[in-house]
């Protein structure tokens, strides 16, 4: 959830670590703090709220000179937000000072341990324990004290830790929270995400479970948990620091939902050879294929809509029983899995913590496991059996948009790929079906270049208190994507619903002038959805009906339609979702809302 930077080498480090937690916003916050050694001292200062107070209170890194330093952007877990409660965090003498993403899970009963030893704690974090361990078991080595540290903690963390008397190194450590380290000519980097070193770096190191890195000015050398050194490799960056700027929009959101076509193209391409589709790195034979029995998706959030519409696309075409299952609630519910059974694993980031959970939940359960995730070398792509990459590039606003398209289209590819292998489509069905995706980006670009009767719409609306999303099938997994876009950027009450499910106490909410938005793409449904939009109609609302070209006959019913290109039955929500998240954004942005870093909310949920 939180940010990391932290700096070593020719230039004063302050500036650096600003500028890198300005690139790292977009995770969620509500304190800052940097640390920096001067020389002779280690000096901090720390604030809550936006950057810009930080960045005023030391002007612009002014305030604390030194080519070393530390910095932290904190989103509360344990203790409210509060000057003492942000990061960095020192030991008493200010002899140590520590960042710490993650959570320490038996942080109360550590605390109690070292409070019988004499040490007092100021803030209310987990993480000022971590700081009275090191100074606890400091004997002049920090490679052997931060294993010590490691081998009493139980949770997740990524750390960036000064000390004093070190004045040459700045450690880095991380078990289940993402940790990068960038390498360049000027100096070395750690950071919880690459955007944040991207304008000093494409280098980069991958810190693994249970690592610790050692950063000089001109060299990294990094350990296991036993304190033996170890090789890594140096992984270059492909995109850029324009991938990662908003590039003339006013929010990273808009421009993100403008990639859309890009992003799809991208994952599409690389995976469709003539009028095959080619998965080389699924890395299953087709006997592998045909000798699934059941598959699981597991996710959360959007990712987890993507699931759900996955399933209907999984079950009709290749005909495999699925499980959707959210990722917080996957290993607690102690799943029964059986022999040819296949997870799923879903996640941009792919470092969501309770995904990670599943994911390894899964294997030690002997199945086999396959990760759908946006970054390369991150935890799930690494710990899963083999991975899909989806190539949308960096995404920065925390509701994601061109993620969630891109998940689409993985999970498009392996249904038609399992169901042409397995027998349950014919080579023409699907040629049909490959045509179909290859036409999606151009059909995105075409609902994107008509967005404004979206806009227009969205400005009637600004003042709306709830807001329902209905429809039947894959369109319910739509709907649960609408909904979502629009609750956690407008921060409006929102709900969706199987649209069959009205009459079982949903429609009871429904009163003159409520907004009902309805999802119509399926031809097998369409009677039965109008029926529905008739049936909130009747009872005063506002409807507003998404469906295909061509099905005017939802105009007698519905007061505001908008027509989506047709395409084939299972690849509608990758056109359907576009004007529902033009409709969130537009909401959001005539509120006045800071569309892009919403409240509460972070971009990569670290931490169960």
């Amino acid at each position: 959830m939180c940010g990391i930077v932290g700096y070593i080498g020719k230039e004063q480090a302050a500036p650096i670590l600003l500028d890198g937690l300005s690139k790292l916003e977009y995770r969620g916050y509500d304190s800052a703090g940097i640390a920096v050694f001067n020389g002779t001292s280690i000096e901090m200062t720390k604030s809550t709220g936006k950057l810009k107070i930080l960045e005023e209170l030391t002007q612009g890194g002014a305030t604390l000179p030194g080519n070393m330093g530390i910095g932290h952007t904190r989103w509360a877990t344990h203790g409210s937000p509060s000057d003492i409660n942000a990061h960095p965090h020192f030991n008493k003498e200010h002899s140590i000072a520590i960042v710490h993403n993650g959570i320490i899970e038996n942080y109360q009963k550590l605390k109690k341990h070292m409070e019988k030893r004499g040490y007092e704690f100021l803030s209310e974090t987990d993480t000022e324990v971590l700081a009275h361990m090191l100074d606890y078991y400091y004997n002049g080595d920090p490679v052997e004290t931060i294993t010590k540290v490691m081998h009493r903690v139980e949770g997740s963390y990524g750390l960036g830790i000064m000390f004093l008397d070190q004045p040459d190194c700045l450690y880095a450590a991380r078990k289940d929270s993402p940790l990068i380290v960038g390498q360049s000519d000027k100096g070395n980097f750690i950071a919880s995400d690459v955007p944040a070193v991207l304008k000093y770096t494409r280098e980069v190191y991958y810190i693994q479970n249970e690592e610790i890195a050692c950063l000089k000015n001109d060299s990294i050398t990094f350990f296991n948990i036993d304190k033996e050194e170890i090789e890594k490799e140096l992984t270059t960056i492909e995109w850029d620091v324009a991938a990662a700027e908003k590039g003339g929009y006013e929010f990273f959101m808009l421009k993100e939902i403008y990639e859309q076509p890009k992003a799809v193209r991208d994952t599409l391409n690389p995976r469709i050879k003539g009028n095959d589709i080619v998965i080389e790195e699924l890395g299953m034979t087709d006997e592998d294929i045909r000798a699934v029995r059941k598959i699981y998706l597991v996710a959360c959030g959007s990712a987890y809509h993507t699931c759900v519409a996955a399933k209907y696309v999984f079950e009709g075409l290749a005909r495999i029983p699925v499980e959707v299952d959210l990722a917080s609630e996957f290993r607690y519910r102690k799943p029964i899995f059986e022999e040819g059974a296949m997870a799923v694993i879903v996640s941009q980031s792919g470092e969501t913590a309770d995904s990670l959970a599943a994911l390894r939940e899964a294997k030690n359960n002997g199945v086999r496991t396959l990760g759908i995730v946006n970054v390369v070398g991150s935890s799930i792509a690494r710990e899963a059996d083999n991975v899909i990459y989806t190539w949308a590039g960096p995404e920065i606003a925390v509701a994601t948009t061109k993620g969630y398209s891109t998940q689409l289209i993985a999970h498009y590819l392996l249904a038609v790929k399992f169901a042409r292998v397995r027998g349950t489509i014919s080579a023409k069905e699907m040629t049909e079906m490959v045509e179909a995706l290859k036409c999606l980006p151009e059909q995105i670009e075409f609902l994107l270049a008509n967005k404004e009767r979206i806009q227009k719409f969205a400005n009637r609306y600004l003042a709306t208190e709830h807001v329902f999303f209905i429809g039947r099938g894959i369109d319910y997994a739509i709907s649960l994507e609408g909904s979502l876009k629009l609750k956690e950027i407008s921060y409006i009450h929102s709900e969706a619903y199987a649209a069959g499910e009205l009459k079982h106490g949903t429609i009871s909410l429904i009163e003159e002038g409520t907004l009902v938005t309805a999802v119509l793409t399926q031809d097998d449904l369409y009677q039965k959805s109008i029926s529905n939009v008739q049936e909130v109609r009747t009872r005063g609302a506002f409807v507003l009906a998404v469906t295909n070209t061509g099905h005017t006959e939802v105009e007698k019913s519905a007061d505001y339609v908008i027509y989506i290109p047709q395409t084939n039955k299972y690849f509608t929500p990758s056109l359907a979702v576009i004007p529902l998240q033009l409709f969130g954004y537009y909401i959001s942005l005539g509120r006045g809302l800071d569309v892009d870093k919403p409240r509460n909310l972070a971009k990569s949920v670290t931490v169960e």
